[in-house]
């Protein structure tokens, strides 16, 4: 289905296809009217966005992607309705940037040496523009230098999960991201669950973790999420008391059909994150 509240997704602030401008211009086209840009550990994207948001009358909620581990797996955390330019959030996101500079210096000494081929890091920033470096950045550079001969083969051989590109290192601990939203005024959820290679036990334990720290919502509808990965979420968000947030995880145009707004109906059962700053207007 098509959702008007897409609570997920990315610009080429973080690694999106699209400016925030035109991620919102989307937003509006695809008759979305709640939007939140959570690009991966910055809220620049929101940022940028304001000025679009109000000419097209798209109510956008700041929003960010944490990354952070729990237990050894790094585990995504979307902040959302937080004040962007409280301390806590430019605390975070300076925290989060030194960590991504130096995870991108461990991925391109890793990939010159496992590719036998000297890559040189500026030429993967000139790929992000001055945003922050991605992956995909670097599968990017691989491509264009006939390394590899598309972004599936970039990351399944050299950037994904396991190989020589996922570089975990750096990140904060799950309570320290978790605090840094709510410090924010914002709204902690644990992003994606279903696609965390946890136990059902670990992955309660997890939440439990996440809840003592201050968290208080889940992803219960997601981009291509199929209908029991949606009732798995939804019986977690009940079981633990948790909000349910909504998103489509849009990075931009791509051959699977996945768009700003798409996603599995909301749960009726559960309580929409969102309920809690229309309560406060």
């Amino acid at each position: 289905m098509i959702s008007d509240i897409d609570l997920h997704c990315h610009s080429t602030a973080s690694d999106g296809k699209l400016a925030p401008e035109d991620l919102v211009a989307r937003a509006a086209e695809r008759g979305i009217r709640t939007l939140a840009i959570t690009d991966h550990d910055t809220a620049e994207g929101f940022r940028r966005a304001q000025s679009k948001a109000r000419e097209l009358d798209v109510r956008l909620i700041p929003g960010i992607e944490l990354s952070c581990v729990w237990g050894g797996i790094t585990v995504h955390l979307v902040g959302l309705n937080f004040d962007p330019d409280s301390e806590a959030m430019q605390k975070a996101e300076a925290i989060q940037a030194d960590a991504r500079a130096k995870r991108s210096e461990v991925i391109t000494e890793r990939l010159s040496k496992r590719l036998k081929h000297e890559i040189n890091l500026a030429d993967v920033q000139a790929y992000a523009g001055g945003d922050q470096v991605g992956r995909p950045h670097f599968a990017q550079y691989l491509i264009d230098r006939e390394l590899v001969p598309s972004m599936n083969i970039a990351f399944s051989k050299y950037l994904g999960a396991g190989k020589p590109g996922d570089v975990k290192t750096g990140w904060p601990e799950l309570a320290d991201a978790v605090e840094w939203i709510v410090q924010a005024g914002g709204i902690p959820v644990v992003a994606h669950a279903h696609l965390y290679k946890m136990t059902r036990t670990k992955l309660r334990h997890c939440l439990t973790d996440f809840i003592d720290a201050g968290g208080r919502a889940i992803e219960v509808a997601y981009g291509q999420m199929d209908n029991n990965q949606r009732g798995q979420m939804s019986q977690l968000a009940k079981e633990f008391g948790l909000m349910g947030s909504c998103g489509s995880d849009f990075h931009g145009p791509n051959r699977f059909g996945l768009d700003l707004g798409v996603m599995p109906s909301f749960p009726k059962e559960i309580t929409p994150v969102w309920h809690s700053w229309q309560d406060a207007v």
